[in-house]
C-alpha cells in the first residue's frame, strides 16, 4: 500500500471510529521520548505506586508498544466520553456527607468490555480494508502508557493532575488503543495549555497531587478505595470524606471540563440509582445484593468486603445518626478483617460525635 493510501485509510478509520461512538481517533508512533523513562524510573523509586505492583513488574515495557506487541508500528490512540448527562450533580453528592459518592466513571457498565468491544470492531473494519493489517487492542489492560501515548497522537494534553486534556472536550473521557503494524501517517501533538492553574492540586483532599503532573497513589483516594486491597491507613479516613469509590475532585474543578461532553452510551447510563444514595441504604446491602447490582460495573471488581469498608469509612466521616450507629453495631463482627477494622473506627466516630462513649 502505498502513502498516499495510507493517508486515504487513516482519514477512514478516524470515521469509522466515530460511527462506532469514539469521541477522536489519532495516530503516532510506536515509541515515547527517553525523558519518559527517566520520569518514571523516578516515581516507581520513590514507590509512588504504592502496592500496584505490576507498575513496577512491567517497568519500561509500558513506554515500548513496539516490545509490548512486536511489530508494532504506530499506536492508534481512541476517546469515548463517559460522563452520564442525566446523574445528579456531582457537587451536590459531594457537599450531602451522608450520601455516598461514586466517580461518575463507574455509575454505569464496565467501560473495559464496551471499549474493547468498539476497539476490535474498529479493527476488524481497518483489516477489512488492508489485509496485511496485525494488531492488539488495549483499554486499561496491558502495561501500556495511555496517556502519554494520547498526548503524543493529538488526542490532548497531560494536565498537572496527570490525566488526559482536551481544549475542545475536556477530561471526561475514557482511552482505548489499537496497536497496529500499518505504517500510518501520524497526527501532531498538542501543546499543554494549563498554564499557572493549580485547581486541581489545591483541591485534591488528600494532597495526592504532590507537585504538578505527579500523583502519589498511596495518598490518592481512586487508589485507596479501588487498588489498595487492605483497608483504607486511619490518617487519612478522615480527609476520604463520602467518596466510596473513586474521586473526580482535580476534574471537577478543572475550567477545562465546562467543555466536557455527556456521553451518548446507553451503557453509561446511571445503574441502580448509584449517582444518588445514601451510604446507609448501600451499606445494607447483603452480599448476594452486590453481587447482583454489580454484575456487569467496574466496581464488582473491589469485592463486597472492600465495598463495606470503604462505606463504613464513609459513614465514619458521615453527621452522627442513631441509624448510623446501629447499622455500625451489626457489622462489628464481620467476617472481613477490613471490614471489623473500619466499623470499629468509624463506630468511634459517630459516638464521639454524638456525644457518647463506646459501648
Amino acid at each position: 500500500m502505498q502513502n498516499e493510501n495510507y493517508r486515504h485509510l487513516a482519514s477512514q478509520i478516524k470515521a469509522w471510529a466515530q460511527e462506532l461512538g469514539f469521541a477522536d481517533a489519532c495516530i503516532t508512533r510506536a515509541e515515547l521520548p527517553a525523558a519518559a523513562e527517566t520520569t518514571l524510573a523516578a516515581w516507581l523509586a520513590e514507590g509512588c505506586h504504592g502496592e500496584m505492583d505490576y507498575m513496577a513488574r512491567h517497568g519500561s515495557l509500558r513506554l515500548r508498544p513496539a516490545e509490548l506487541v512486536p511489530g508494532t508500528l504506530r499506536v492508534i490512540s481512541l476517546r469515548m466520553h463517559y460522563w452520564p448527562g442525566e446523574a445528579a450533580a456531582a457537587d451536590a453528592v459531594l457537599a450531602d456527607a451522608s450520601r455516598a459518592y461514586i466517580s461518575r466513571y463507574a455509575l454505569g457498565r464496565d467501560y473495559h468490555k464496551v471499549l474493547r468491544n468498539r476497539l476490535q470492531k474498529l479493527a476488524e473494519r481497518i483489516s477489512a480494508a488492508d489485509p496485511a493489517h496485525q494488531f492488539r487492542v488495549f483499554t486499561d489492560s496491558a502495561p501500556l502508557a495511555e496517556v502519554a501515548l494520547a498526548a503524543q497522537a493529538g488526542q490532548g494534553w497531560r494536565g498537572k493532575h496527570t490525566l488526559l486534556l482536551n481544549k475542545q472536550q475536556g477530561s471526561l473521557f475514557f482511552l482505548g488503543e489499537i496497536l497496529t503494524n500499518l505504517p500510518l501517517p501520524e497526527d501532531d501533538s498538542e501543546v499543554a495549555h494549563c498554564g499557572r492553574c493549580t485547581r486541581c492540586l489545591d483541591i485534591c483532599p488528600t494532597g495526592a497531587i504532590v507537585a504538578p503532573y505527579k500523583v502519589d497513589a498511596r495518598r490518592c483516594i481512586s487508589y485507596l478505595t479501588i487498588e489498595l486491597k487492605g483497608v483504607i491507613p486511619e490518617p487519612l479516613r478522615s480527609l476520604i470524606g463520602n467518596r466510596v469509590y473513586g474521586c473526580d475532585d482535580c476534574q471537577l474543578v478543572c475550567p477545562w471540563n465546562r467543555f466536557a461532553v455527556p456521553t451518548a452510551e446507553a451503557d453509561f447510563a446511571v445503574r441502580h440509582g448509584l449517582d444518588d444514595v445514601s451510604l446507609l441504604q448501600l451499606f445494607g446491602w447483603d452480599e448476594a445484593t452486590f453481587q447482583q447490582r454489580m454484575a456487569g460495573s467496574p466496581i464488582y471488581r473491589i469485592g463486597y468486603g472492600k465495598w463495606l469498608s470503604n462505606l463504613a469509612v464513609g459513614l465514619g466521616n458521615a453527621p452522627y445518626d442513631a441509624a448510623i450507629v446501629a447499622a455500625l453495631r451489626q457489622r462489628l463482627d464481620d467476617g472481613d478483617e477490613r471490614v471489623r477494622e473500619s466499623v470499629a473506627w468509624a463506630l468511634r466516630r459517630q459516638l464521639q460525635a454524638g456525644g457518647q462513649e463506646q459501648q
